[in-house]
């Protein structure tokens, strides 16, 4: 593989939880069931799903990935946010504070969530040693080439990188995003630095 280049992967709407909300929503003492693995290392996407209810609208069985987290977050496209009527500023994952609201629901109870709401800033997950070969740093910003299935190639600016050995090596880009672009299965983003 190239030092510039990385696969492009979608991330569709999804929440995470905290094993309070967790337990609200599902039970006293409710563990997340594995459903399948993700490409991130020791992230899985559970068998549960959750109403995700808003001020217009809401989503009748948002996917649920595991393990729990500190904070409860819910990621959105910002046509998903608008749709169901939310607040979803375009944020990097686990900066929540002062983001959207809404109620989550699952089969035990509800919770309403004060912030949490996010559209997923685009993101490459990279590890140490990616890092030092594609010469990239811990939150530097960069853009990506993406290559079109439907000739509609772009570049995406804005591309934080993240680096950490518990990561695997790819860009994250959201469903809008997706669209907008047509990347085939597999597709390989070239990163191009400032």
């Amino acid at each position: 593989m190239e030092n510039n280049k990385v696969l492009i992967e979608t991330s569709a709407r999804h929440v995470h939880l905290t094993q309070q909300d967790l337990e609200t929503l599902f039970g006293k003492g409710y563990e997340l069931t594995f459903k399948k693995e993700l490409s991130q290392p020791g992230q899985f996407a559970a068998n549960e799903r959750v109403r995700v209810i808003g001020a217009k609208g809401e989503f009748p069985a948002v996917s649920v990935l595991g393990p729990v987290r500190a904070a409860t977050q819910i990621e959105l496209s910002l046509t998903d946010a608008r749709s169901i009527g939310v607040t979803a500023p375009i944020r990097e994952s686990g900066n929540v504070k002062g983001s959207g609201s809404c109620v989550i629901e699952g089969p035990k109870g509800r919770v309403e969530i004060k912030e949490g709401v996010i559209a997923a800033q685009r993101h490459i997950h990279a590890t140490v040693a990616d890092a030092q070969r594609m010469g990239l740093k811990d939150g530097q910003t960069v853009s990506v080439k993406v290559p079109s299935a439907s000739g509609r190639e772009l570049i995406f600016g804005d591309v934080i990188v993240r680096v950490s050995d518990s990561y695997a090596l790819a860009m994250h880009i959201d469903t809008d995003e997706a669209n907008a672009a047509c990347p085939p299965a597999g597709a390989y983003g070239e990163i191009q630095q400032s």
